[in-house]
């Protein structure tokens, strides 16, 4: 894996990290409150039985008003983050090659997680589990000039995960699908800047929570709960009133170079020194 930075708490799992800000009020209701997926059904627009039936466990149907406020959601971000912050918007293939997965570090260690698709030839290809595979590796075998640095890209794709080894954890609802949609944000830039990026896209990421006015907090994880590619990372964790406790809905990560080493993505810096790109995604 990569190696920690030096303020990231070490620790062995996510009890060593640390709690560094909260934000908003946990609001208080006169009445029961019930889960998402209760709502769901009693309105009759979320479908876990019908998905079932013609997919498996962990899909589920949206119906009507559902549906579009999801889809509304997605938009509302990706123009916040088009518009507001200067991103730019990616509609990028869903199907990545062994070696794709592998820039980005889902390979070799996280195969078992992953949806294998059977084309014609030898070379394996997956469903993508997160839009930061592809939209990462567009640098892929390439040396990017300076001056088109900083890349920030945006997307909104839907991600397939087989979530393998957490069967009998969040198995009501809808926290832990195969099939999910997720706005993706990926930067590329010199890599002695990955640290200010780190805190300029948790902040883009926390300003859609801001916006919608919802209470949450912000955490470091320790260096045993990081991500295999991560330096350096920051979960958002936003409240969830049916369940009494803050829940993780974004992760925003520096990679450094560990990356860029993997994809042979590199670019000239102020020495003309070729040297190897910083990545980062939230």
């Amino acid at each position: 894996p990569n190696i920690a930075f030096d303020d990231v708490p070490l620790g062995k799992d996510e009890k060593s990290n640390k709690e560094l800000k909260k934000v908003g009020e946990i609001p208080k209701f006169n009445f029961k409150i019930l889960s998402h997926y209760e709502v769901g059904r009693k309105l009759n627009l979320m479908d876990f039985d019908l998905a079932t039936k013609t997919s498996g466990s962990r899909f589920v149907f949206l119906k009507g008003k559902l549906a579009e406020l999801e889809r509304a959601i997605s938009n509302f971000m990706l123009d916040i983050h088009t518009k507001e912050f200067g991103y730019q918007e990616i509609s990028p293939p869903l199907i990545a090659s062994e070696s794709t997965m592998f820039g980005t570090g889902q390979l070799p260690k996280f195969e078992n997680d992953q949806f294998e698709v059977k084309l014609e030839g030898d070379q394996k290809k997956y469903l993508i589990p997160t839009a930061e595979v592809i939209l990462t590796n567009m640098v892929k075998e390439s040396s990017i000039k300076t001056k088109d640095l900083p890349l920030r890209l945006v997307a909104s794709t839907a991600c397939f995960r087989k979530e393998a080894g957490s069967y009998g954890k969040d198995t009501k609802g809808m926290l832990r699908q195969h099939q999910f949609y997720k706005v993706e944000l990926v930067s590329v830039v010199e890599n002695d800047k990955c640290l200010d990026e780190l805190e300029r896209m948790t902040n883009c990421a926390t300003m859609i929570l801001d916006k919608l006015k919802l209470p949450y907090r912000k955490i470091i994880l320790s260096t045993g709960d990081m991500g295999f590619s991560a330096e350096k990372t920051y979960d958002i964790e936003v409240w969830i009133p049916s369940e009494n406790k803050y829940r993780e809905i974004s992760s925003c990560s520096s990679c450094g170079s560990f990356q860029s080493r993997r994809m042979k993505a590199r670019y000239k810096n102020d020495k003309n020194e070729t040297v190897f790109l910083g990545s980062l995604n939230g």
